[in-house]
């Protein structure tokens, strides 16, 4: 398993633990699933990813699944996004992410792993329940 839900969140977050190399059916059957069912229900994304240091991205057909979907969750509905928690302590995915957050939908924050209980709550923030 290369994405696992993170089942200690706040109410209103959802959570992964991402590692290795994500394939299409994981990203179809694990990550997409709760996101989509969040977003059809109308609210809005609050996310916490964690990316431990062994994460290699994603394999060709997620990848540009990845793009697709960006393309109906991300680029059109902006609003249906409102923070996303990329925690890890890799350094090339901190700088990757500080130089290309402002393209994910959305507020996007860093936090290190040990900051994991304020990245929930940061996500959390805000949340009125449904």
């Amino acid at each position: 398993v290369v994405i696992e839900t993170l089942d200690e969140m706040p109410e209103g977050v959802l959570g992964f633990v991402v590692t290795g190399e994500i394939s299409r059916s994981e990203y179809d059957e694990v990550l997409m699933p709760p996101i989509r069912k969040l977003i059809e229900g109308g609210g809005k994304v609050r996310a916490v990813c964690q990316i431990g240091p062994d994460f290699h991205g994603y394999d060709k057909d997620a990848d540009w699944e990845d793009v697709k979907q960006g393309a109906e969750w991300g680029i059109g509905p902006h609003d249906d996004w409102h923070r996303i928690a990329v925690v890890t302590d890799e350094k090339k995915l901190r700088k990757a992410t500080r130089i290309f957050g402002w393209l994910a939908p959305g507020e996007a924050k860093l936090f290190r792993v040990s900051e994991l209980e304020q990245a929930a709550a940061w996500a959390a923030d805000g949340y009125e329940g449904s």
